[in-house]
Order: structure tokens, then C-alpha cells, then sequence
């Protein structure tokens, strides 16, 4: 992540002709005085642009067919011929490397805060925002988005192209992108409306929601829940605790959570582990990967491409429901038993057997396929036919 010396920080648009910048009004409440800079430049369609400020910005694409900005820098003084001093040590200068223009904020040491708005066409092939603290807000670009902020909270929109997001500390929040898109944050959530392309989502702590994903989506969060409404492909998933709940996917779901329980309302494949808690899968056409140290299993299987699969518990029950279309073979066992009822089945040509403190089923559902291997410690297994 890229650090920015506040001693000279770079305001920089590309963009066509050079811009005047001017402190327009001085004002003040209390001890509070505010100087606003103004510019605006015309701007050819394809232009690259970078916004590089050392507090909030806002970058809004589509709102004019030029670019307008407005940089507003607030300093604490005792009196207006104070406040003048200190914004005289605030220097503004455009410069020009080839179809680039940057306009660099040079100042003194003493203390100021400032933001940034710019209001640009959205027919951008890049846009790059840099900031050292402050929200920022980016939204209407038709080509790649790029921030990158020290600390703060990122808000994007209407991304046609590449979004990448990384943040030292702060929410990201994210509406939609037609591309691929990478969110990283030192800490807090991260909500997704609408993603065309991959997604990597990954945060130190805090919550990952994902309404709508186009492509592969992976995501991260050292402690927190994940949420994933809707993914039209693959789904890897991981927590250090917290719910993990994916409602469907095209492809397979691949879920790890150290300490909370999972739930899968439709998917390809499921593979999935759990440290402690429950897992819930439903509607599984391919194979079923499942285990948990610790918490029940309920697994609703369905027609498709329907391959070996295994479910483990080492601590609770595991319920599996096999509808009348289904074939597999069953390869059942339940260790330290008191009962030969620790495995129940509604399919009679399941044999069940007891060996000790070990029973044991298997047979053919439905005609036979392929194997599924339940295995389970105290608890009660329950081989259920679907209605």
C-alpha cells in the first residue's frame, strides 16, 4: 500500500490543458477557516485520470463533458491574518508530463485537513485515487478503478471495467462492476451488490455480503460472516468464526470456518470443514466433501452429476435426504454406540448391523451409484427419503 508524504502531496488529473487553481473564498466558524480552490478543463474521451489527495475524495464520472473540481483546505487559527499565513504555506502548482497534468498541494508543516471532489465525464479508460486518510467515494467510470487509501472508508458504483479496492482500515462498500473486482481492508465489512467478474474479497475482521456474482468469488475475513446471496460459478469461503451462507451456486462451493456453522442452499459440489458448528447443504448435484469436529450434518442430495462423497461428524448427528431419483450406495458407521437404533433408515434394503459399540449400515439406495460415506461419533445418523 502506497504511503503519501504530506508535505507535498499530489493532486493529479490527466486530462488535456493546463488548469489555474485559486483559493476563490476564505471563511471561518471559530477557530475553523475554510479556503476553497476551483478549477475546471475540458477532457477528451479515453482520458487516463489520478486523484491523489491527503484526505476525503470524491470522484463522480458521467456528471459533465469537462472536468470540475473543487479542493477544500481547513486549518484552526485565532484570527483571519493567522489563517491567511498558514494557507499561504498551502501551494497549488500544475505541471505537465506528457498528456498528464498534475497539480502538486505543497505546504509547511502545520496542520490541515482537506477534500476533494471531482466531477469528471465517465468515458475514462482509468481512474486512480490515492489518499492518505479520509472516505472516498468513486462512482460512473466506464474503464479500471484503482484506490488506494492509507485509512478510510471506500465507496464504488458503476464500474464498468477492473476495480481494485484496498484500504489500511474501513468499510468497502461496493454497488456494481462489470469487471473483476479485489477488495482488501485491514478491518471492517465489505458488501457487494453486483459483481460481473471474479471476485477476491479479503478483510482482517469484519462481515463479507455479496448479493450477486457473475464469476469466481473468494472470500476472507479473520473473524466475521460471510454471505453470498447468488454466484453463477465457483464459491471459496472462509472465517475465523461467524456464519458462512451461500445460497446458490453454479459451481462448487469450497468452505473453512474455525468456529461457526455453514449453510449452502444449492451448489454444484460442496466441500466443507468446520471446526465447531453445524453444516446444513441443500440440493447438491455433485459431490459432498463435509466434515466438522464438533455439530450436527443435514444434507439434501439431488439429481446430477452426483459423485463420491463423505459426511463426518465427531460430535452430533448427520441426516441425510435422498429423493426417489437418486441413486447411491450407502457406507454407514457410527462409533461408540449404545444402540443399534444409532443408525436409522427409511430404506429397507439397508441392512444395519452392530459390532461392539460400532454400528454399521450399507447398501443400495434407489438402485446404487455412487458411494457415500457417513461416518459418525455418538450421535444418532438418519437416512431419510426426501418427499
Amino acid at each position: 500500500m502506497r504511503r503519501w508524504e504530506l508535505s507535498s502531496i499530489a493532486l493529479v488529473v490527466a486530462l488535456g490543458a493546463p488548469l489555474a487553481i485559486c483559493a476563490q473564498t476564505l471563511t471561518h466558524e471559530g477557530r475553523r477557516w475554510t479556503a476553497v480552490f476551483n478549477g475546471r478543463e475540458r477532457a477528451p474521451a479515453g482520458s487516463r485520470l489520478q486523484v491523489a489527495a491527503p484526505g476525503a475524495v470524491t470522484l463522480k464520472g458521467g456528471a459533465t463533458d469537462e472536468v470540475q473540481y473543487t479542493l477544500r483546505v481547513t486549518v484552526e487559527a485565532r484570527n483571519e491574518a493567522e489563517a491567511r499565513r498558514l494557507i499561504e504555506g498551502i501551494a497549488v502548482r500544475p505541471e505537465w508530463q506528457g498528456n498528464s497534468m498534475m497539480l502538486t498541494v505543497l505546504r509547511r508543516e502545520n496542520a490541515f485537513s482537506s477534500s476533494f471532489s471531482v466531477r469528471a465525464p465517465s468515458l475514462l479508460r482509468e481512474a486512480v485515487v490515492a489518499t492518505a486518510s479520509g472516505p472516498v467515494f468513486v462512482g460512473g467510470i466506464d474503464g479500471s478503478l484503482t484506490v488506494d487509501s492509507a485509512a478510510g472508508a471506500i465507496t464504488a458504483d458503476h464500474i464498468r471495467g477492473h476495480c481494485r479496492l484496498v484500504t489500511g482500515g474501513g468499510a468497502i462498500s461496493v454497488g456494481q462492476v462489470d469487471g473483476s473486482l479485489q477488495c482488501a481492508t485491514g478491518g471492517g465489512p465489505i458488501t457487494v451488490k453486483r459483481v460481473r467478474g471474479t471476485a477476491v474479497l479479503e478483510t482482517a475482521g469484519g462481515d463479507i455480503v455479496t448479493d450477486e456474482a457473475g464469476g469466481p468469488i473468494r472470500a476472507t475475513t479473520a473473524g466475521g460472516s460471510v454471505r453470498i446471496t447468488s454466484a453463477d460459478s465457483s464459491v471459496s469461503a472462509s472465517t475465523g468464526g461467524g456464519l458462512i451462507w451461500v445460497g446458490r451456486a453454479t459451481g462448487i462451493v469450497t468452505a473453512r470456518n474455525v468456529a461457526g456453522p455453514v449453510q449452502v442452499g444449492a451448489a454444484a459440489g460442496v466441500h466443507c470443514e468446520s471446526g465447531t458448528g453445524g453444516i446444513r447443504v441443500s440440493n447438491v448435484s455433485g459431490s459432498l466433501l463435509v466434515s466438522t469436529a464438533m455439530g450436527n450434518i443435514i444434507a439434501s442430495l439431488m439429481g446430477g452429476k452426483l459423485a463420491d462423497s463423505s459426511l463426518s461428524t465427531g460430535d452430533g448427528d448427520i441426516t441425510v435426504l435422498i429423493p426417489s431419483n437418486v441413486g447411491v450406495t450407502i457406507r454407514a458407521e457410527n462409533d461408540m454406540s449404545d444402540t443399534i437404533r444409532r443408525i436409522i433408515s427409511d430404506f429397507p434394503g439397508i441392512p444395519i448391523r452392530m459390532y461392539g459399540t460400532q454400528v454399521v449400515a450399507e447398501g443400495p439406495v434407489n438402485g446404487g451409484g455412487p458411494i457415500l460415506r457417513i461416518s459418525g461419533t455418538g450421535g444418532t445418523i438418519f437416512i431419510r427419503r426426501q418427499q
